[in-house]
């Protein structure tokens, strides 16, 4: 029978060169390891950036947001921009108190109550629609209708409207139907649900009035005449207005790429209502302003180069 050999037998030791060798080197190891895993948590959060964009459902706000996400996304490297829809008053709110980065549908003086009531604590950027917003009653031209007060003398029965937190639907009963002692009826729908209405209205040649504005797509589509105000009963609505964004306080310093991709973004009426066609053909907001985004490169190239000359600088 064979003894066994002393070295085999003996209980390895702190103190023993192979022991130590092993020891440094799975130290080594797990050291390594460590530090690699905190440098890839480190790269991904620098590189996840969020931003909360607050939208309504009306067409130039579903348009404009989703190609800035499209954009924050593609071209400059954001893993989260998320759409949050709200009605009007909460959208600023929420810009206000942080919830929200931005709403890049802003009307003046058409919201001015809201962004009085928030102005400590939002940024008004430039107008970003380079042309006049107008927001009044319409008809299909077939009503040969060129004033408000000439409605009662069609047969028209309704006035389709949009949201009730919008200011003309507070307008059109509270003070446009007792000015003009009109008969119809002031009807309250979601905007896509309106446009809707409109459309099918349109094809069977009814009588009635609707809530109009631009930009927007319907202006090319339907062929319709913005009623004349001669009492001025919609008041401040009938002057024109300007499309702009709010961001939050401080999204200059905490964002200055996303910041300064919004405040570089500029559009014509012609280019909204192009986006908003290219949306509705594929029936996808962010699949129609991505394809927007590829086919009009001369018109986004200069904001994405004011973005990235931000994030160079910051």
């Amino acid at each position: 029978m064979l003894l066994p050999d002393a070295d085999i037998a003996r209980p390895l030791l702190l103190t023993d060169k192979g022991f130590m060798r092993v020891y440094r080197n799975l130290a080594a190891i797990i050291l390594t390891l460590v530090v690699a895993a905190l440098v890839a948590g480190c790269a991904s959060g620098a590189s996840e950036k969020k931003l909360t964009i607050g939208t309504t459902d009306w067409d130039e706000s579903v348009a404009v947001s989703n190609l800035t996400k499209a954009l924050l996304r593609n071209e400059l490297g954001y893993d989260k921009v998320e759409l949050k829809p709200l009605d009007v008053s909460s959208l600023f709110k929420s810009v206000a108190s942080g919830d929200l980065d931005a709403f890049q549908a802003a009307r003046v003086p058409d919201h001015q109550e809201y962004l009085a009531s928030a102005q400590d604590d939002i940024e008004l950027l430039d107008p970003w629609f380079e042309g006049t917003a107008k927001v009044g009653i319409a008809t299909p031209s077939y009503m040969n209708v060129r004033s408000i007060p000439q409605l009662n003398q069609t047969g028209a029965k309704e006035v389709i409207g949009i949201e009730p937190e919008a200011p003309i639907s507070k307008r059109i009963p509270d003070e446009v139907i007792p000015t003009y002692h009109l008969e119809q009826e002031y009807v309250e729908w979601s905007a896509p649900a309106m446009l809707y209405e409109v459309g099918k209205r349109i094809s069977n040649r009814e009588d009635f009035a609707f809530v109009a504005w631009r930009p927007h797509w319907m202006n090319q589509r339907y062929n319709l005449v913005y009623l004349d105000d001669p009492e001025h009963a919609l008041g401040e609505l009938d002057n024109p207005s300007t499309i702009t964004t709010v961001v939050r306080k401080h999204l200059r310093d905490d964002d200055p790429t996303a910041y300064a991709l919004m405040k570089a973004l500029t559009l014509t009426e012609e280019q909204v209502e192009g986006l908003e066609e290219a949306i509705n053909g594929v029936g996808d907001p962010m699949a129609g302003a991505e394809t927007w985004a590829k086919n009009n490169q001369d018109i986004v190239q200069p904001w994405i180069d004011a973005a990235q000359l931000a994030r160079q600088k910051s």
